[in-house]
């Protein structure tokens, strides 16, 4: 409970570190209520002046897709639209609880769900766009729940010790171990900025990733990007982590300036289901090509459900050596699998990561370069042996990535 608590204190106070006066937005799974709980009185002690609660529950969502009748999929819910418009009008900050079986929708008729994900994008869209441009305070974290934790620890005995063992793990990535997690995080926080400044110092054109996976893959920059780590500062002046755990340093790609191909290193998990070994192909920018030994249809269901999803939309550089790779656990989630290797996302790109594109709209980003979509889906393509090469505006040639590590 100690660490449970301070884990607690670490995602409201440092996370989204909410302000006296501020309201918050919790979405969380129903398995995950008392987390949830703990999380609003963390939040009201701070000086909130209102705490919302907004349950999920994917097991009934898997009897929906299920036994639901068609007419139930693909229709705009009115109401929905507006709870969301007024949500985003009152300023609410969020935390984003993240606990879902990687597989609660094997089995289930795809277009069902795509149809529903159509249609909670457009819904979506005004919060996430708050969200994309840092104009609230947002966080995102995890909690253990029964079917996720034996999907990463098959060989426990019961799900209390699965539970437990994902409880040990998670305060490990997200450095609750210790005395002081604000002190770790503040640590984390000046040697991630270092690497963001010795980025943007070199002012990179284009960089080059190159594995024995076979990913071969040129990505140009745009001009005027911007190098993001933790501790983002948010439109209503106050910093936020953005994600707990993180160990990304990310940007945007130009969008017409990535070719070759580049091939996955860890599972995807999408739409309920498991996408694994899988690579991509880009010519100026777009998807031409791609394939997977599992689940490929899902593969195609990422890049063509949404416009402009076959464009990415981030870069993002990790060291091998990041805690949560060295860990070796294979956690079939993205917000932990990613921060174990250098991945991409497929769909829109964050504003805050190129000058001057904060407020645009998104013809005027996609004219920038700064691709836009309902979607933005990441995907894992980091290794070992990963070598990345920065190419400057003059044409010099410098190493980012040796052997899967920092070189600069």
């Amino acid at each position: 409970m100690d660490k449970l608590q301070k884990y607690v204190k670490l995602i409201i106070n440092v996370g989204v570190n909410i302000q006296k006066g501020q309201k918050l937005l919790i979405r969380c799974p129903v398995d995950c209520a008392y987390f949830a709980r703990m999380a609003m009185e963390e939040a009201y002690a701070a000086g909130a002046d209102d705490v919302l609660i907004q349950w999920g529950d994917e097991k009934s969502s898997r009897i929906n897709y299920l036994m639901a009748p068609d007419s139930n999929f693909g229709k705009e819910l009115e109401w929905e639209k507006a709870r969301i418009q007024y949500l985003v009008d009152q300023g609410y900050n969020m935390l984003g609880v993240l606990a879902a079986d990687p597989e609660i929708l094997k089995g289930v008729d795809p277009e069902r769900i795509t149809k529903d994900q159509k249609v909670m994008a457009t819904t979506m869209k005004p919060l996430m766009e708050k969200v994309s441009s840092s104009a609230i305070q947002w966080t995102l974290a995890s909690v253990p729940n029964p079917a996720w934790a034996r999907k990463v620890f098959p060989n426990a005995k019961s799900d209390e010790e699965a539970i437990g063992l994902m409880w040990d793990a998670i305060y490990a990535a997200s450095r609750v171990d210790g005395k002081d997690p604000v002190e770790n995080w503040k640590t984390h926080i000046a040697t991630m900025q270092k690497k963001v400044d010795a980025l943007m110092a070199h002012n990179f054109k284009h960089l080059r990733f190159k594995n024995a996976a076979g990913t071969d893959l040129e990505i140009t920059l745009p001009e005027g990007h911007l190098w993001v780590a933790c501790g983002e500062e948010a439109a209503t002046g106050y910093n936020f982590i953005a994600n707990i755990p993180t160990e990304e340093v990310f940007t945007a790609p130009l969008r017409t300036g990535t070719n070759g191909i580049v091939y996955s290193t860890k599972p995807l998990v999408f739409m309920g289901d498991i996408i694994d070994e899988f690579w991509i192909k880009f010519k100026d920018g777009k998807v031409t090509e791609f394939g997977a030994k599992q689940n490929e249809h899902l593969l195609d269901k990422v890049i063509n459900t949404h416009p402009n999803a076959d464009y990415l939309g981030e870069v993002a550089l990790v060291p091998h050596s990041s805690p949560i790779s060295q860990s070796g656990i294979l956690w079939y989630n993205t917000l932990y699998d990613e921060n174990a290797s250098c991945h991409l996302a497929l769909g829109k790109a964050y504003p805050y990561t190129v000058k001057g594109a904060v407020g645009k709209s998104d013809d005027e980003l996609n004219a920038m370069g700064v691709n836009q979509s309902l979607a933005h889906t990441d995907f894992m393509m980091g290794s070992a042996d990963m070598s990345i090469v920065g190419v400057t505006y003059d044409g010099k040639e410098i190493a980012v990535f040796t052997g899967g590590e920092w070189a600069i």
